[in-house]
């Protein structure tokens, strides 16, 4: 895949990459589990790559503390437009197959919302709504650093999935730092699940809400994820956001 890459570019083979994913099996995935896991999405290089970018502020439009707003400890900056090549191929690339697993979501569970099969078309609409800011963002996280568990919609207009790429190695950059989701069933308590990912994995999850099969027909199951506390060393995370932000 790396040659690949380098023969064709780097952003241009993420689209191939992408187009080739076996997209059955992560809807399968998605509706059984609430997540989907895609190994080496990026390659080991490009996790270097782009963690490196996160030391360039021209690239981003803002920096957030999260300690200073009870989000947990640790920081993030979202990226401004226009996006780098290879984030920017990511999120268009990702978009279309995700909007058709996104469309079969909301007839399930009886929302009214639907998606365009193209990224640029559901980036106007939110742009109409005054949604203009560039919502894909990078996570750093130190010693002691978490993420208190959150759900990222940013406005009215939200598309239901998201993804995270793992940037950093775990058992060598750092210790600890487990990607979690937590499932809230009505009248039942919350489950948790722990999401392995190696570095430049990439998992698929929800935004809000996502449909399960109960013996009465579909019903909604709330989501929110998080990171659990980093016990040592550095984790960086690129995170992309189909919908911008208000």
């Amino acid at each position: 895949m790396a040659n690949a890459r380098k023969a064709v570019g780097a952003a241009a083979g993420i689209a191939v990459h992408v187009a080739g994913l076996d997209w059955q099996a992560i809807a399968d995935e998605l509706n059984a589990h609430g997540y989907a896991i895609v190994p080496g999405m990026l390659t080991a290089d490009e996790c270097i790559a782009t963690a490196a970018q996160y030391q360039q502020a021209s690239l981003f439009r803002s920096r957030v503390v999260m300690s200073q707003h009870g989000f947990g400890s640790g920081e993030y900056q979202y990226f401004r437009y226009p996006l780098p090549s290879m984030i920017s191929a990511l999120r268009q690339s990702l978009y279309g197959p995700l909007a058709g697993i996104a469309n079969r979501w909301h007839e399930l569970m009886d929302m009214e919302a639907r998606f365009p099969p193209d990224h640029a078309d559901f980036l106007a609409r939110c742009h109409a709504a005054g949604q203009q800011r560039p919502t894909p963002l990078m996570l750093q996280y130190g010693p002691g650093d978490y993420n208190c568990l959150h759900q990222d919609l940013y406005g009215d207009h939200v598309f239901p999935l998201q993804a995270a790429i793992l940037l950093s190695q775990p058992g060598k950059d750092f210790e600890g730092g487990e990607f979690v989701l937590t499932e809230q069933r009505p009248r039942m308590q919350s489950r948790v699940e722990v999401v392995p990912l190696k570095r430049g994995d990439m998992v698929i999850f929800p935004v809000n809400h996502r449909p399960a099969q109960g013996a009465r027909g579909v019903y909604r199951v709330a989501m929110r994820h998080g990171v659990s506390r980093l016990r040592s060393g550095s984790r960086r995370t690129l995170g992309l956001i189909f919908h911008d932000a208000t």
